[in-house]
C-alpha cells in the first residue's frame, strides 16, 4: 500500500509542477503583451494627432484588425525614419483607406 501511495503522492506533485509552470508561462505572455501594446500607445502618441488618434480608436472598435495593420505600417515607417511630423486625421483616413482597399474582398453571388 505504501507504494501506490508513494506514486500517487509524485504523480499529484508532477502535476501540480506542471500546472504552476504552465500558468508561469501564461502570466509572462500576458506581461509581454501588455509591454508591446504600451510601446505601440507610445509610438502612436508620437505620431498622431489627437483626432487621428481618437479616429483610430473608433476603427479599433469596429475593424480591429484594419486598425493592427495601421498601427504596424506606422511603427515601421517611424522606426524607418519616413515619418517626420505627425499624421493628422485627414493623412490618417487616407492611410485606412488603402490599407482597407488592400485588404478588402470581393464577394459575388451567382444565381
Amino acid at each position: 500500500m505504501d507504494d501506490i501511495e508513494e506514486i500517487r503522492k509524485r504523480k499529484l506533485m508532477e502535476l501540480q509542477r506542471r500546472y504552476l509552470e504552465q500558468k508561469k508561462a501564461e502570466e509572462e505572455a500576458v506581461r509581454r503583451e501588455m509591454e508591446l501594446e504600451a510601446q505601440l500607445d507610445a509610438i502612436m502618441r508620437k505620431i498622431l494627432t489627437p483626432e487621428a488618434r481618437e479616429r483610430l480608436g473608433r476603427v479599433k472598435l469596429v475593424k480591429p484588425e484594419l486598425a493592427r495593420q495601421v498601427e504596424l505600417v506606422l511603427v515601421q515607417l517611424y522606426q524607418a525614419g519616413r515619418i517626420v511630423e505627425p499624421i493628422d486625421d485627414r493623412k490618417l483616413r487616407d492611410i485606412l483607406a488603402q490599407i482597407d482597399a488592400r485588404t478588402r474582398r470581393e464577394y459575388r453571388i451567382r444565381w
